[in-house]
């Protein structure tokens, strides 16, 4: 049905490829063409979070992923409308993932600093649209127009880092036909929010615990205050350990690099690291073995399945970050069960059923315990 459009496509493939990869940043404004939509498909106009009217098909039934952000998102609420992937799921992940998606084309991310994309998968799944989900950059409105303009697909942003995914997951059921599953996400992202609220009042300021959150293989690269990276710290109450200048400030994965010096200068409570870090043997290294957290044995390793609890991309895996945090710093305040937390929050989110024993291996470095 699309033949004519596609093979327009096609021919100018090379010349999109360079552009799309190099010069999509430096965009400064065009203007929206619209899509050249079959007579046969009927079309509505809907206003995206870039306040961009865009045409999309009344019935969307093939949708691509702009980077791992909409990735994410995109397989919680409509897994059997994508057509593609931005990154190939890895083993750990395929437990959480259905198994149709296990074979998709990889397209890689649309566009910014981190452009892969496959240009010619991409426009082989002819999707309806390329939906754009994560935090409002100041060059939103003109990427979009861009992408669109040189794919001649429909590409919409909705806006979804953790302070808007309520209202994201509402947004993607309207425009997806997916009302009751997004409204029951929405819900439980509400929820989730609105509990982080109530119970930061109730901790004292002298009561909130300063948090490291590092990464990389020396634990070292740190997602410092101020950081979507680091949101849920704040959240739920604590106190980022990690100052870095506003001006140096990084919201890349792996953040700032600290020295040691820095670090026992901010001498955090806790310390949370990602898989990868020292966490297996940093008691017995001399210059780690004198900060607080350590000699009280308040280090901990980050969840990582089916993506890092906290960040890493910053997307729907933040959510039950902020169950995780909240009872691992204030447990008598965030008084639940984590295990059967993870268990609601894969199921729903993930159509994933777990077993105790998965969820324990899951939290097995990531809670209070006498270590052995």
């Amino acid at each position: 049905m699309r033949g004519k459009k596609k093979s327009r496509r096609l021919a100018g493939l090379s010349c999109l490829m360079f552009v799309l990869c190099a010069a999509v940043l430096m965009m400064t404004g065009c203007g929206t063409k619209g899509v050249d939509y079959p007579d046969d498909v009927k079309t509505r106009i809907i206003r995206d979070s870039a306040g961009r009217e865009v045409e999309v098909p009344e019935e969307i039934t093939k949708i691509a992923p702009s980077g791992n952000v909409s990735q994410m998102i995109l397989m919680t609420i409509a897994p059997e409308k994508m057509v593609g992937l931005s990154q190939t799921p890895s083993v750990n992940q395929k437990d959480y993932i259905p198994e149709e998606l296990w074979t998709l084309p990889t397209f890689g991310a649309v566009y910014g600093q981190k452009s892969n994309l496959n240009m010619e998968a991409l426009l082989k799944a002819d999707p309806d649209v390329i939906i754009d989900l994560g935090d409002r950059k100041d060059t939103i409105r003109s990427d979009m127009d861009y992408v669109q303009n040189q794919t001649g697909i429909a590409t919409v942003f909705i806006e979804a880092d953790i302070y808007h995914l309520k209202e994201a997951y509402q947004m993607l059921g309207y425009l997806l036909g997916k009302e009751d599953r997004g409204q029951a996400l929405s819900e439980y992202v509400g929820k989730t929010i609105a509990m982080c609220a109530e119970n930061k009042v109730k901790i004292p300021d002298e009561d909130r615990v300063s948090v490291m959150y590092g990464t990389g293989s020396a634990g070292l690269a740190c997602n410092a205050r101020g950081s979507s990276q680091a949101y849920v710290i704040d959240i739920v109450g604590a106190e980022n350990a990690v100052v870095i200048p506003e001006d140096e400030l990084s919201n890349k994965g792996g953040g700032n690099t600290i020295s040691m010096e820095q670090l026992y200068n901010f001498d955090p409570d806790v310390i949370v690291l990602q898989e990868g870090g020292p966490f297996d043997s940093l008691s017995d290294y001399p210059e780690w073995q004198q900060l607080t957290a350590v000699l009280n044995d308040h280090y901990y390793e980050i969840p990582m399945e089916p993506y890092c609890w906290l960040s890493n991309p910053p997307s729907v895996n933040q959510v039950l970050g902020i169950y995780w945090l909240g009872n691992l710093l204030y447990p008598d305040i965030y008084d639940y069960d984590m295990a059967e937390v993870t268990k609601e929050f894969c199921q729903l989110f993930w159509g994933a059923e777990l077993s105790d024993e998965k969820v324990d291996s899951l939290l097995e470095n990531s809670s209070y315990k006498v270590r052995k």
